[in-house]
């Protein structure tokens, strides 16, 4: 694929926002503007569409620090809905098929069976877990509830997470404490499919907690709802479009990409609130958002999003201003739409982003 290489600075005489939130000019001005292909995301059995990207931080089982697993939406059928597979990828280059999911051989609950979603974490105790939204067809007229998947670090479905609000989990992010974690989970099926394709407004964040006892399967100890009243909406080409990108900040800022709302959203302190913040503050909107997807926040604490409209990365202060726009992908026509979707901090600096229109894994450095 031939990728166009753009670095834009934009709003520059709003940047005084950026330093107040703690980023200097300088720093804002330091982005990484190339981008390098380090493999194919297309496992032995077909399936494509990578969605989900996420890091190993420590080496157990199968799983090898700073590897990358990506997980996979689509069969080799390119049904939206019915993808299986994590594969993983070494920063030089290797694949392997870390998992393929049986959806008739589930130890629990998980209405619908396996479509593998954005929502992909792997926790310092080896546990992956990773969102299923299913469909029997590839269409969202058949789309269902689905789960959240527990894998060991071998790659085994060991339990799921279903109900209790989630509904069709599209991303996730984590905050690992060793001991315990909390999952926040956006879910997009909440009354979309009843919509018909007209917009409702009942897109969710959850935070899951879980407790992690050494030698025992993690536990869900209590589920809240952080954030509600997202729109959400069935769509032709992208299936659902809803509250997607989650990342949380060191301050405990969760940030959501509200692609419906085309804008950025933060739920504040998101690890200790009891109660739902609604659809949280907006950030920024318009600009140089296009339906923003995927989204992470980088160790400047800048905030990272992709959209669905273009191939675009922009990168947005916590004080909201968009300080770069980079293109990640220049095929098709539009260029770049809807190839998109997951983010995450490479280990030796740089972006992790899944292209779904070459079906590969690539570092933006």
């Amino acid at each position: 694929m031939s990728l166009a290489r753009v670095r834009t600075t934009i709003l520059l005489a709003a940047i005084g926002l950026g330093v107040a939130a703690g980023i200097t000019p300088a720093a804002a001005a330091r982005f990484p503007d190339t981008v390098s292909t380090i493999a194919s995301t297309v496992p032995a059995n077909g399936d494509v569409n990578p969605y989900g990207v996420a890091v190993v931080p420590v080496s157990t089982g199968d799983l090898h620090r700073g590897d990358v697993l990506v997980s996979n939406f689509n069969a080799a059928s390119n049904l939206q809905g019915t993808g299986t597979t994590i594969v993983q990828v070494a920063p030089g280059g290797a694949v392997s098929t870390f998992a393929t999911i049986d959806p008739a051989h589930l130890p629990g609950p998980c209405p619908g069976g396996v479509g593998l979603t954005t929502a992909l974490s792997v926790l310092r105790s080896g546990w992956v877990i990773v969102g299923s939204l299913p469909t029997a067809d590839g269409t969202s007229a058949t789309a269902q509830a689905g789960c959240l998947l527990v894998l060991d670090d071998h790659g085994q479905v060991r339990e799921t997470f279903a109900g209790q609000g989630i509904n069709g989990p599209w991303d996730m992010t984590a905050a690992d404490r060793g001991d315990e974690a909390d999952l926040f989970v956006s879910n997009v099926l909440n009354g979309t499919v009843a919509g018909n394709g007209a917009v409702v407004n009942e897109g969710t964040v959850l935070r899951i907690r879980l407790s992690l006892e050494h030698g025992r399967l993690p536990r869900r100890e209590e589920t809240t709802v952080i954030g509600c009243g997202f729109g959400e909406r069935t769509d032709p080409a992208a299936l659902v479009v809803g509250p997607t990108g989650l990342g949380l900040d060191k301050d405990g800022t969760l940030y959501v990409a509200d692609s419906v709302g085309n804008r950025i959203a933060a739920i504040a302190s998101a690890e200790t609130r009891l109660t739902g913040d609604g659809t949280g503050r907006t950030v920024t909107s318009g600009g140089a958002l296009n339906t923003p997807l995927g989204l992470m926040v980088d160790r400047r604490g800048l905030i990272l999003t992709v959209n669905a409209g273009d191939g675009n990365l922009v990168a947005t202060t916590p004080g909201g201003v968009q300080v770069h726009v980079v293109q990640l992908d220049s095929s098709g026509s539009p260029a770049g739409a809807g190839a998109l979707f997951g983010l995450a901090q490479a280990p030796r600096g740089g972006v992790y982003f899944v292209d779904d229109a070459t079906n590969t894994l690539n570092l933006l450095s």
